[in-house]
This record gives structure tokens, sequence and C-alpha cells, in this order.
């Protein structure tokens, strides 16, 4: 038990380490967007570029509206739901699954695949 919790410790120790070079010391100052993106994100209402995720959809105002609810409730009951269905997470089929050469695992990954790209140009222009 000892060792495992000195392991624990130890990691833990890293992660904080990792996340404070990662953040403070290698962190670019401001996130490239082609001039392309940013009219298309204009278009839908989008237009602080200053940080990593636009301000006008991760503000608290936004997130505890009544939409910004819904929107997160659905949004969680659609990840519980897939990921209960397809048997696994996207990261567990992306990575173990294919790399054993599953075939449910490429099904799974394909339609993840999917599943996003139509949530990016379907629903995400329609919602927002």
């Amino acid at each position: 038990w000892k060792q495992a919790g000195l392991w624990n410790l130890v990691f833990l120790a890293g992660v904080i380490l990792g996340g404070f070079i990662g953040g403070n010391l290698l962190a670019a100052p401001a996130v490239a967007i082609s001039p392309e993106t940013r009219t298309a994100l204009a278009a839908l209402g989008i237009h602080d570029f200053s940080g990593l995720a636009p301000r006008e959809l991760f503000t608290w105002s936004s997130v505890l509206s009544p939409r910004g609810l819904v929107l997160l409730v659905a949004g969680g009951f659609c990840v519980g739901f897939g990921t209960a269905y397809a048997g696994g997470c996207t990261s567990g089929h992306g990575i173990a699954g294919l790399a054993n050469l599953e075939r449910p695992s490429l099904v799974a990954v394909l339609g993840f695949f999917a599943g996003g790209l139509l949530a990016t140009f379907v629903l995400l222009p329609r919602i927002l």
C-alpha cells in the first residue's frame, strides 16, 4: 500500500508540475484562426477570438440560461447514451479497440466521426 500511495503522490506532483509548465511557460500568446473561420464564426454570432474558447458561448450567463441548460442536459444525455450503446468511450474504441483491430471499435469510431461532422455542419449552425 505504501508503494502505491507514493506512486500516486509522485504522479499527482508530475501532473501539477506539467500543468504549470504547459500553462505558463509554454503557452502561446494567441490562437491562430484563419480568416475564413473568423468569417464563418462571425456569421454565427461569435466575435471574441481572444481566448481558447469563444466567450459568447462559455460565460455563466449563457450556460445558466434556459437554452444553455437544455443544451447541457441534452448533450450529457447523448454522450452517456452513446457511451453505453457503443460499449465504451471514443478514446477506448479509438485507441485500444482499433489497436486490437476490433471491428465493433471501427464501426463505433466511424459513427463518432460521422456524428461529429453532423453536429458541426448541421446542428451547430441551427443551435447558434
